[in-house]
């Protein structure tokens, strides 16, 4: 886990991290073995596999769009985060019965609705528990909580696989179990602190800047958040479901076994280093941790388009956990840093549409290389893209 002190975070922050905690145990437990199941299960090809991924994806962040403004608008935030997280913990469970890869589509997007429903209004309350100084460190917490439960799903997965050798799908429905947990501790989680925290808006540097016009209704996106968000969506453009990179995993080791495993070591790096990550952006800037995050992703690319031995894309894989460390609560406290205070759900919900809209082209582009000219040229071609967006992020934003 972090070593950055998490003992001063507020109660809600910390509630909210268990609940993403239970949630991640019970949806990891299932992704890393989608890919050997929809390929060799039920007889899905690459192209299918970026579909699914792709489109619940997308499905998921579009929505945070909606979400993200209802929650602006709404008293609370809390039915829509309780609304989401149900409807999740119902979905998931449901890929025991499919049948075919467009039930696992199906199930698979009710999932990502969601998530979709929840994202952006659970985001928005934790930025009330959070400061301008703090921002990088409570979202960097929140994402080390994620990835807690994305060791702890694999870990899972492997000993029931063990015990109960392909009983995938027996596997998949007691995944209802920690979704019904994460659930149930909604209902603790204070919405507004006494006096809740309200800071100016401020600048990436923390300098404190005019209001911005709203969000909704019309008025412009401010400026700077335009230039972020359209660096960001060329990098999406190149950042494909990492179902992909399992699949190259899972053909060079000849089964699935061991990846719930190798899933949880790189969930391990990735708890390890979001606090850390987060908090270093809010002493040393923002595009500069963000800039470190997406050279490592395209490094990682570069090593996964040659490399077909299994211990080095191992170890490559393993370097990819401080991708997500250092850019993830990086990205979000910048989107926090460029909104307005009383649109964030909104600007979150943007954010969280380019990642997935994004990410269904990139899925279905990257399949569809695959398929026609093998991995090589689909990895190195969503390294070029993080190297340009990586080069942009210093000369527009």
């Amino acid at each position: 886990m972090p070593e950055v002190p998490t003992r001063s975070l507020p109660r809600p922050v910390w509630l909210l991290g268990w609940v993403s905690l239970a949630t991640d145990a019970a949806s990891e437990a299932i992704y890393p073995l989608l890919p050997f199941f929809l390929t060799n299960v039920l007889g899905a090809g690459a192209v299918s596999l970026g579909l699914v991924e792709g489109t619940a994806e997308a499905a998921n962040s579009a929505l945070k769009i909606w979400s993200g403004g209802a929650s602006d608008r709404a008293r609370s935030k809390r039915p829509l985060v309780l609304a989401g997280y149900t409807l999740s913990s119902l979905a998931r469970p449901m890929i025991a019965v499919a049948r075919s890869w467009i039930g696992v589509l199906a199930v698979r997007l009710l999932d990502r609705v969601g998530k979709g429903i929840r994202g952006a209004p659970r985001d928005a309350m934790l930025a009330v528990w959070a400061t301008p100084e703090t921002r990088g460190k409570v979202f960097g917490f929140h994402r080390a909580m994620d990835h807690a439960g994305a060791v702890l799903g694999p870990l899972m997965a492997s000993g029931f696989l063990l015990l109960y050798p392909g009983a995938y799908r027996e596997l998949f429905a007691l995944t209802i179990i920690p979704g019904a947990v994460a659930v149930l501790l909604i209902f603790f989680v204070q919405e507004e602190s006494p006096g809740a925290i309200v800071s100016k808006p401020t600048s990436a540097a923390g300098v404190a800047r005019p209001p911005e016009a709203p969000l909704v209704g019309g008025e412009p996106v401010p400026r700077r958040l335009k230039r972020f968000l359209a660096v960001l969506t060329l990098f999406t453009l190149g950042n494909s479901t990492d179902a992909f990179l399992l699949l190259k995993l899972t053909n060079v080791a000849g089964s699935a076994q061991l990846i719930p495993l190798f899933w949880a070591v790189l969930h391990v790096i990735k708890a390890s280093t979001s606090v850390i990550g987060g908090s270093l952006s809010d002493k040393a800037g923002r595009r500069s941790v963000i800039t470190a995050g997406w050279l490592v992703y395209a490094a990682v690319y570069v090593g996964f388009a040659v490399a077909e031995s299994l211990v080095a894309l191992l170890a490559l894989f393993f370097v990819y956990g401080f991708y997500f460390g250092f850019s993830e609560s990086s990205e979000k406290a910048l989107v926090a840093d460029l909104a307005p205070t009383s649109q964030r759900g909104y600007a979150f919900g943007l954010y969280s549409a380019v990642l997935g809209l994004g990410g269904l082209a990139a899925s279905v582009l990257f399949g569809a290389l695959w398929s026609a000219f093998g991995s090589s040229l689909a990895f190195g071609s969503g390294a070029a893209l993080a190297l340009a967006a990586t080069a942009l992020l210093w000369l527009i934003v």
